[in-house]
């Protein structure tokens, strides 16, 4: 199995990020966000060049989140655009082609200097 490492580093958080972590969602572009949705998005200034996979770790600011499914369309709009919505809620069915499911768990607090890395053993 080949091994994942990429860290992000954010360099500015939407002012209603908070209302999509209080529904269990995330939602990551890099500097290529439309001006529209800067408000819902954590930015960062990373680059996708490995795909993620369930069973991949992706762990915000120390803390570890197991993925536990990759939409179709992930990888290829992380990519392209360094964007995925990232829900947090557990779900055990996979409908949103362009969504990476976790585990149940409380997204931390993110602010601009915060990490977000993803990684395989």
């Amino acid at each position: 199995m080949s091994q994942l490492q990429l860290d992000l580093n954010v360099t500015e958080v939407g002012e209603d990020v908070e209302l999509m972590k209080e529904e269990g969602i995330l939602i990551l572009f890099n500097n290529t966000v439309p001006e529209d949705l800067k408000t819902i998005a954590v930015i960062h200034d990373g680059a996708f060049h490995q795909d993620i996979k369930s069973g991949d770790n992706m762990i915000i600011n120390g803390e570890l989140f197991r993925i536990l499914h990759v939409g179709d369309k992930a990888n290829e709009t992380l990519s392209q655009l360094g964007h995925a919505t990232f829900n947090f809620e557990g779900e055990t069915e996979y409908d949103m082609p362009g969504t990476v499911y976790l585990e149940k768990k409380e997204i931390p607090h993110i602010e601009t200097g915060s990490t977000i890395s993803f990684h395989r053993l």
